[in-house]
């Protein structure tokens, strides 16, 4: 039989009974959409976040220590000469101010002191704006960096677009919004204002120090290693316990999400495989079915000289276009109910959004899982219509 007719012969075969072949590929639609959805609802979510921290945010390293004499940044300077392997090392002091919102409520708000490189080490994205020069910090210049989100509303009674150039009073001092920052979900921006260290320290005071610690490391580093000889490094350069010195780096956090990612995917996939191995069970029930109902059919073919092995293609074919249709519909229904989820979440959490991403490989392995169920559940049936007894075939009534 050439492939032509027996592709025609299985279509018609399965579209004599469009209701019954539809209701037993429901649980292959089922399994295939739930691994569909979720897969690329993860994988959604995973380039938001890494859309967010930025690939160079791997290299980020978050250091706390807490030295009785204090910190200050010929600390920090001594500290980078001693670890070549940092590109950066740069801190940041934590004070806050009274401000006067648009309404002309009085509270108070947080100022982080910094110097320009803490942008770059903390991965910190302008919206709008520019962040302070080396000179400005230097100079104590009276400027700030606004957080971004409903901030300058909050502030200033106007959009974020417009609060470059506008002037904020924090203390008894007008400041000079010169940026704006990029809202971020997981990674903050909103709520805080950034000012030179120098301005901090002078003008509004109360700080403490330099209170955070962040690194950034050459490209190429081993950061797990970093992370250790960081530790010890600082701990000595302090004078104390190793365990008096935390240290972390986003690259850990970023394997640790995608660990978590993965697991959760494989559990989402043996659910879904229950799924799927019912369907692949309505299958063979189906299949063994229509063998029944074809007996005088497959005795006729096999009289007009219709090998074993002719049946056996025709009726596992139909196994197999059955799951394959199935999965069709599975990764139809599986990425629109991704999108469907993508903005119920964006709808809950206000600027997270979600984009499912529907990779080739995960569609390529959904087709291949349905083509191996249909030879794994239509292999008896096929079997067994290949063994029947042509005249005995004919017989049947």
């Amino acid at each position: 039989m050439r492939i032509g007719d027996l592709f025609y012969e299985t279509w018609h075969a399965l579209s004599a009974n469009k209701g019954r072949s539809l209701l037993t590929i429901l649980g292959i639609v089922i399994g295939i959409a739930a691994v569909i959805a979720m897969t690329s609802l993860i994988a959604g979510v995973q380039n938001m976040l890494m859309g967010e921290m930025g690939l160079s945010q791997a290299r980020q390293v978050s250091i706390s220590v807490y030295s009785p004499q204090g910190i200050t940044f010929d600390d920090l300077d001594k500290l980078a000469q001693g670890m070549p392997e940092y590109e950066v090392v740069t801190g940041a002091s934590y004070a806050s101010a009274e401000v006067s919102t648009a309404d002309g409520q009085k509270n108070y708000t947080s100022i982080i002191g910094a110097r320009p490189e803490y942008f770059t080490a903390n991965g910190t994205k302008l919206k709008e704006g520019r962040f302070f020069t080396e000179s400005e910090e230097q100079n104590a210049a009276r400027l700030v960096v606004m957080g971004g989100g409903e901030m300058a509303v909050q502030m200033l009674g106007i959009p974020d677009t417009e609060a470059v150039g506008k002037t904020v009073r924090l203390g008894n001092d007008d400041y000079t919004v010169i940026g704006v920052l990029e809202t971020s979900t997981f990674m903050g921006g909103g709520g805080t204002f950034y000012a030179p260290y120098t301005t901090v320290e002078t003008r509004i005071g109360n700080t403490g120090g330099i209170q955070q610690i962040v690194g950034f490391a050459r490209e190429g580093t081993d950061m797990d290693r970093l992370v250790e000889t960081t530790q010890t490094f600082v701990a000595q350069y302090f004078n104390l316990e190793p365990e008096n010195v935390y240290v972390s780096s986003l690259d850990a956090v970023i394997k640790q999400m995608e660990t978590m990612m993965t697991s959760f995917s494989l559990l989402m996939g043996s659910v879904a495989s229950i799924s799927l191995f019912v369907g692949g069970i309505g299958i063979m029930n189906m299949m063994l079915t229509n063998v029944t109902e074809r007996i005088r059919e497959i005795g006729l073919r096999k009289s007009l000289g219709a090998r074993r092995r002719d049946i056996t293609k025709q009726f596992l074919l139909e196994a197999i276009m059955l799951c394959v249709a199935g999965g069709a519909f599975g990764i139809v229904f599986g990425f629109l109910a991704a999108w469907g989820l993508g903005q119920v979440i964006g709808a809950v959490q206000a600027g997270m959004t979600v984009t499912p991403v529907l990779a080739p490989g995960v569609v390529f392995g959904a087709v291949a899982v349905c083509v191996l169920i249909g030879i794994v559940f239509g292999s008896y049936p096929a079997r067994r219509a290949a063994k029947l007894d042509p005249v005995e075939s004919l017989r049947y009534q």
